[in-house]
């Protein structure tokens, strides 16, 4: 008998001990996020911080530049990038791809949509396609309004006026913030102003907002999108755990409208993450396939305690 219970005893310390084994380096704990300042990218960001944090890890994110985001994955300053959306990035990522310093491990989001729009009303007075723009310039007052400098968007924009076959010689692009071009938008639409601006899908305002995409933006990246997951070279390898979670996170254009919708308006993007989890706790099942926690416990169970379940 004494024999038999000593034998129990140890199994239960040897259990007791895998519980508590790391399944990731403690270099790992921590993961550094790249956010470019949308809200959607705040939006995913923060859904997957709340998760994060109940299998104990830490987020660490910071406000960059799509550029510097680039670059930093390359130094290894970063480690994820929920916001490559493709193919309007494509030039943006694809030197980093070549190199080898950044991997792209999923899709995350499909059904996207991104490229310049106008209020319907403009579109019906007449512009329907990229090159109707120049022949309204007064109406526009010879402007196109975009993001922050750096952006994607931005850059194809620039492109776009730069080249004579579309007709918007004298036309400049107003770089702001998405923050900043929604309200000149909202403003413009108010006063039934015609205005051209950058518009994507998912986006709980813009999708409130009565416009129209142009046609005829040929290859330059704008129309149908898909967004990816960016990592830095060596990540998943290094942190296979917590990397299996970053490549089994996949979002929807509702999961994301409702969370921005709460972003802009106010709420931290933090609290409207784990507001939007606990509402919808069936969306983590399939992110949580073959991960622990930290320590190698049982993930559905912490992330099952984080959302009160």
């Amino acid at each position: 008998m004494k024999k038999t219970l000593t034998l129990s005893f140890a199994a239960i310390l040897l259990a007791g001990t895998a519980t508590v084994q790391a399944s990731d380096a403690e270099s790992c704990k921590n993961v550094r996020f790249a956010d470019v300042g949308w809200t959607d990218i705040q939006a995913t960001t923060a859904v997957a911080g709340v998760v994060l944090d109940a299998l104990g890890y830490t987020q660490e994110v910071q406000v960059l530049s799509v550029p510097v985001t680039y670059q930093s994955l390359k130094n290894k300053d970063m480690d994820v990038f929920l916001g490559n959306w493709m193919p309007s990035m494509a030039a943006d990522v694809q030197p980093f791809l070549d190199d080898g310093s950044v991997e792209t491990v999923a899709q995350n989001l499909e059904g996207a949509g991104y490229g310049l729009v106008v209020p319907t009303y403009a579109a019906e007075g007449g512009v329907k396609s990229l090159t109707d723009i120049g022949k309204f310039k007064d109406k526009f007052d010879g402007k196109i309004y975009g993001i922050e400098p750096g952006n994607d968007g931005n850059r194809i924009v620039l492109e776009m006026i730069d080249d004579p076959a579309n007709g918007l010689d004298g036309f400049e692009l107003v770089e702001s913030s998405e923050a900043g071009m929604l309200s000149q938008a909202e403003k413009a639409l108010k006063n039934e102003e015609w205005i051209a601006f950058l518009g994507w899908t998912p986006h709980p305002i813009m999708g409130e907002m009565s416009i129209t995409y142009l046609d005829g933006m040929g290859d330059s990246g704008f129309g149908a999108a898909t967004v990816h997951t960016n990592v830095r070279a060596g990540f998943i390898e290094e942190c296979p755990n917590v990397g299996k979670l970053v490549k089994n996170l996949t979002f929807s254009l509702s999961m994301e409208n409702q969370i921005m919708d709460a972003i802009l308006k106010g709420e931290d993007a933090n609290d409207a993450g784990l507001a939007w989890l606990k509402a919808n706790p069936d969306a983590v099942t399939p992110w949580l396939d073959g991960v622990t926690t930290f320590d190698g416990g049982d993930a559905a169970a912490a992330v099952a305690a984080k959302l009160g379940m």
